[in-house]
């Protein structure tokens, strides 16, 4: 048996709600999960990077505290993991730390990419080479930087004999269009928004960071005016390649949606938010992918009971399952991807995303932060 190769993954997603991060071997093929490990992020923590998400002016000193502070809070999460699983930081080659996004505008001028979570930090704290940075380098080669999941998602889920597309419902929903033998190129794009509406709405009406199992929204009833007001948005008619973000979709946006229809009840806003991403990533699905047979659902969103069985509804002539039900648990398919993405970044391995992002080739992805070896270490 061939030797343990130990890479984590580790992240926060555009929902902000927790560190994830994951320890795998990658001597196996396909990859195995060997632990998993989760820890809120603090709420102080929390607020200041919803700050910086904000689009409006922040100091640099706001900006490089929070930089410095995801860096410990990853850290931390991850020694924790070691801990959990009973594994030095001696026998791990690499941390894939995807960070967390601030700012994500590939349709600037110049185009930029932002994610926090100094990598400096967390190697110094593990002990741990650490490979970040995953997107910018895509979008210096004129891609969108996101997603970056399908090149992975492809390796790991891709069936020669069904077409298979891989769905994540983070805070922003991305679809995967797997290929068979003979297709034409993967594809892959984000969708629109899939918790970050519907967690926004209840933090400001309930204090809660989520909808638990959707029970909220379907205590409501969809207003069709609001739902049509929102499906209106230009970004989910523009073709892919395109990615999204808080940066469009927020608090703020859906007020604007509001002004015109006052009076409504915040539960129907909430019942409408989940139509409004059960339908934006079916039609996207459907068009993408007319003769999928099979939606493997990943990211947070597949404990919402309620968003999921108005998935299967929509998408009746396909089968919509979690991807625990092809071998990889839901929660951590996306820190996966990442532990996947520093592998191939220590190895010198392009990835090719060009038929995803509309980067110009393949690239190899990420920046390597070399921890010093441990005799070093142990010097005063």
């Amino acid at each position: 048996m061939a030797s343990a190769q130990y890479f984590i993954g580790v992240l926060s997603g555009t929902s902000m709600d927790a560190v994830d991060t994951i320890l795998a071997d990658f001597s196996q093929n396909p990859p195995a999960l060997i632990c998993a490990h989760s820890e809120p992020l603090p709420a102080a923590l929390h607020r200041n990077i919803l700050a910086l998400c904000d689009c409006k002016p922040v100091s640099l000193r706001l900006l490089g505290e929070t930089d410095v502070c995801i860096g410990k809070v990853f850290a931390d999460a991850v020694n924790s993991l070691l801990i959990k699983a009973d594994v030095s930081p001696q026998q791990i080659t690499a941390i894939g730390s995807h960070g967390q996004t601030v700012q994500h505008q590939p349709g600037a001028e110049p185009p930029f990419t932002l994610q926090l979570g100094d990598p400096n930090t967390i190697a110094e704290l593990t002990g741990i080479t650490t490979v970040a940075d995953f997107r910018r380098k895509d979008v210096a080669a004129g891609g969108q930087g996101a997603p970056l999941t399908p090149v992975f998602h492809q390796a790991i889920f891709a069936c020669k004999d069904k077409q298979r597309v891989v769905l994540n419902l983070g805070g922003i929903a991305n679809i995967s269009i797997l290929t068979r033998p003979g297709d034409a190129g993967l594809k892959g794009f984000d969708t629109g928004p899939a918790n970050v509406l519907m967690d926004s709405w209840i933090h400001l009406h309930k204090g809660l960071r989520f909808d638990a199992d959707g029970d909220w929204a379907a205590q409501g009833r969809v207003n069709h005016a609001l739902l049509v007001a929102l499906l209106e948005e230009p970004y989910l008619h523009a073709p892919p390649p395109k990615s999204t973000g808080r940066e469009l979709f927020n608090l703020s946006w859906l007020e604007s949606k509001l002004e015109s229809k006052p009076g409504l009840a915040t539960v129907d806003v909430q019942a409408t938010l989940l139509e409004y991403t059960a339908q934006t990533v079916c039609t996207s699905i459907m068009q993408a992918a007319p003769d999928c047979s099979e939606v493997i659902v990943c990211g947070g969103g597949v404990h919402n009971g309620a968003l999921m069985g108005r998935l299967q509804e929509i998408l009746h002539e396909s089968i919509v399952i979690p991807s625990d039900a092809v071998g990889l648990a839901a929660d951590w398919v996306e820190a996966m991807a990442f532990a996947w993405l520093a592998e191939q970044a220590m190895k010198k391995h392009v990835v090719d995303c060009t038929s995803v992002t509309g980067a110009r080739h393949a690239c190899i992805l990420g920046g390597v932060y070399y921890s010093e070896p441990e005799h070093l270490r142990k010097r005063k």
